[in-house]
């Protein structure tokens, strides 16, 4: 079913023109990819899309009462709202009536005798039962617990950026709509959340817009790749290993023309350095075609540009860690750590989020002082940190260039080659006007671009990255690798994108159990050894109460207790709402039962009408899937009545 089209969408910031007539249509069945370089206007166009910014001209056409829910690179939430408040923060009429249940759920644990609070959550009782949403609450739950949001009773303000913005992505994944709009969804989250949210938005029903960096993800999940480059849309159908094959073909045969195009300018060139005066309608018309040849051997300048890396010499003493540990409070991160670091290591940094890996990094440049053990530092070490708490620039009036210049005029290669700051920027896609202006004016992505060439012109020689894929686009991406690819030093790499860590890294330091371990796996084939978090166990918490009602505050980015370590840490009794669900649940999976055999001799009824037949089955799988989901909810209510039960005793 069509849902949206995009008419001739026109977008200018000062005199840049952004989007320059821009054609998209957006059906149900789409799941699109958002692609090009930093500041080309991808973001802008989501923003467009999603009605938070106006075109300056074309329009944007949506079906009847089209939902379309959107994730924002960037958060902009009421601190003094807690996280169940911002999640629930739709006007959606459902949307309300589960925030209010649980509110009065929460209020009933603490006030079990409040005959009015028993009354109001009765009545909400009913009213999700009429409108059949505790299925919707479940699922939502299940949500929240994969991207690790447990504590629902914590102010926002309180949160960190990457809190924020896992926060903000649930928020768009629980609302029910028709176009899901993601801007770089997979930034802040650790692997098995990636690797969840991939297969949630795979099997997702609905269309899918979204701008990511992680390669792996847009080829598993995306079904039509769009590319805006230049003010333009190029659509090709299919993922982005299919577009890139495709664009590939697009340029071997735009090449001829090309060569043709050089072959012509070359000779145009002469003619014009020949100092032949423009003194005719006709030397006046070939000056202008001349003028329009350069123009257009500019737009096909998209060769990929590789360079050395610049070079500064790593003696034979690089950096020895022995008997490293790391706690903070009374909460360790890991012990015992030892390694010696050889010449050329490229190590990825891997482990859920909040278990102590930008903490390595920041013991091992000296921002941070162990709890016991030693790291001792080789004097050749030069360190590159290119960290995610990136504090700004000093000047914000300061022009690119300047600001590159004033780390280093020119990189010199292990060649002797020597760069300049203006041809090391332009290999890093600064184009020669985007040099000259001010960091004011550049985009999130420039910034953090800008950011990695102050960082890499300095010519260190161990490398320490932080989350370097994040808000970098694809074309940086590659040309960063390239780079990564000739720089003679050390790497160590903190990351959850699993195509760039295979890409670079040769070993990985693994947080396991409090301890780091060492293995020479790549990244994919050590999280094929790993629990994926199943949306059956992320469903299973519905009923938690730690998840609404702990006041227990947890280590930022911690990731949640699973099985049994969960159960022990929950309140000494039952809530009042699953004390109810332990009476009502039994009849309700009664019903289904029920149901379900009626579904079964009505398929043995129309076993030969193929039409019927497909309707019943259909049926029969989503009453499959409900008593599963009821069959479960009561199990997980009666193993912790059972745990609590032996705690009291």
């Amino acid at each position: 079913m069509h849902l949206l089209t995009c008419e001739q969408i026109s977008k200018s910031y000062s005199l840049i023109k952004i989007l320059d007539g821009v054609q998209l249509s957006i059906d149900s069945s789409d799941k699109i990819g958002l692609i090009g370089v930093n500041g080309t206007g991808k973001s802008t166009l989501l923003k467009i899309i999603a009605g938070y910014e106006t075109p300056d001209a074309g329009t944007i056409i949506p079906i009847k009462n089209l939902k379309i829910a959107y994730l924002a690179q960037e958060q902009d939430f009421d601190g003094n709202l807690t996280i169940l408040e911002q999640i629930f923060s739709s006007p959606s009429e459902n949307m309300r009536i589960i925030r209010d249940y649980e509110r009065a759920s929460h209020a009933l644990d603490e006030n079990p005798e409040d005959t009015t609070l028993l009354s109001t959550f009765n009545s909400l009782s009913t009213e999700m039962t009429a409108r059949q949403l505790y299925d919707l609450e479940y699922q939502i739950k299940g949500i929240l617990y994969a991207l690790g949001i447990t504590h629902y009773d914590d102010k926002i303000s309180t949160l960190s950026g990457g809190q924020k913005k896992r926060v903000a992505l649930a928020e768009a994944l629980v609302n029910p709509c028709d176009l899901l709009i993601l801007d770089e969804p997979t930034n802040h989250l650790d692997s098995r959340s990636i690797i969840w949210l991939e297969r949630f938005l795979k099997s997702r029903q609905g269309a899918l817009l979204m701008i990511t960096h992680d390669r792996y993800f847009l080829d598993r999940i995306v079904n039509k790749t769009v590319e805006l480059h230049r003010g333009k849309l190029y659509e090709y159908t299919g993922n982005y290993e299919y577009y890139l094959e495709k664009k590939n073909e697009r340029l071997q045969s735009e090449s001829s023309t090309q060569q043709k195009r050089a072959n012509l300018f070359k000779k145009e060139l002469a003619w014009m350095r020949a100092g032949v005066q423009a003194r005719s309608t006709k030397s006046k018309s070939r000056i202008q075609r001349f003028m329009d040849l350069k123009a257009l051997m500019n737009n096909d300048a998209e060769q990929e540009m590789v360079i050395e890396a610049g070079y500064t010499r790593l003696g034979g003493k690089i950096i020895d860690v022995t008997g490293l540990a790391m706690q903070y409070g009374d909460r360790p991160l890991f012990s015992d750590f030892e390694y010696h670091f050889a010449p050329n290591d490229r190590i990825g940094i891997v482990g859920d989020n909040g278990v102590g890996k930008s903490t390595l990094m920041n013991l091992l440049c000296g921002h941070l002082t162990p709890t016991s053990g030693t790291i001792s530092v080789g004097t050749t070490v030069k360190f590159g940190y290119f960290s995610q708490e990136f504090e700004g620039f000093t000047d914000e009036n300061q022009r690119a260039i300047e600001y590159i210049r004033d780390i280093a005029e020119m990189v010199v290669t292990p060649s002797g080659y020597r760069i300049s700051a203006s041809e090391f920027m332009e290999t890093f896609l600064f184009s020669t006007d985007l040099q000259w202006t001010p960091i004011s004016k550049l985009s999130g992505g420039e910034r953090r671009r800008l950011q990695l060439m102050g960082i890499l012109i300095s010519s260190p020689n161990v490398l320490l990255l932080d989350e370097p894929t994040n808000n970098l686009d694809l074309d940086t991406l590659k040309v960063f690798e390239s780079y990564l690819d000739q720089f003679q030093g050390v790497i160590l790499c903190v990351s959850h994108d699993r195509y760039f860590l295979d890409r670079i890294t040769d070993k990985l330091f693994a947080y396991e159990g409090g301890k780091i371990v060492q293995s020479i796996l790549s990244y994919s084939d050590y999280l094929e050894q790993l629990p994926d978090i199943s949306l059956a166990e992320a469903s299973r918490v519905r009923d938690n109460p730690i998840s609404l009602t702990s006041n227990a505050k947890s280590a930022p980015n911690s990731a949640p207790p699973t099985g049994p370590e969960r159960l022990r840490v929950k309140k000494e009794k039952l809530s009042f709402k699953e004390l109810k669900l332990l009476e009502t649940l039994p009849e309700e999976i009664d019903a289904f039962s029920e149901q379900l055999s009626k579904i079964e001799d009505e398929i043995k009824r129309h076993a030969t009408d193929f039409v019927m037949l497909t309707d019943l089955t259909l049926k029969k799988e989503q009453l499959e899937m409900s008593l599963l989901e009821k069959m479960e909810q009561l199990e997980l209510l009666q193993e912790k009545e059972q745990l609590l039960g032996s705690v009291s005793e």
